[in-house]
């Protein structure tokens, strides 16, 4: 059975940085691009970034382009995003998913729906 599990999550004031991880149990995904995504009041899947099977690659939203970094650990099984700068509008439940096709890159990585395996989510609160 897979599972994800996502952790780092807290309350913390504008400005300040947070690192969120995600371990993933089950089998290895080493062959997987991940992502991370937010749930906010108002966007149910708000893309965050992704990262390549290999980690050559990365891709962000626009909200977040400069300030957050999201990296893997293959040999860990794990995915991490490190978040700088932070807003009171990253305010939101951080869900790291494993996309369902091996090797893929590029264009599409900030779909949602491709994303096969989800974590539970993990809270991130930013006051002013």
């Amino acid at each position: 059975q897979v599972r994800l599990v996502e952790s780092g999550g807290g309350l913390v004031q504008a400005g300040e940085s947070l690192k969120l991880s995600c371990e993933v149990w089950g089998r290895p995904f080493s062959l997987n691009a991940m992502a991370w995504f937010r749930r906010t009041p108002e966007k149910e899947r708000d893309f965050v970034a992704a990262i390549t099977w290999s980690g050559d690659s990365t891709y962000y939203g626009d909200s977040v382009k400069g300030r957050f970094t999201i990296s893997r650990d293959n040999a860990k099984n794990m995915v991490y995003l490190e978040m700088a700068r932070l807003k009171p509008e990253d305010t939101a439940v951080y869900y790291c998913a494993v996309d369902r096709d091996r090797y893929a890159s590029g264009t599409g990585l900030e779909q949602s729906d491709r994303y096969e395996y989800w974590g539970q989510g993990t809270l991130v609160t930013v006051s002013p």
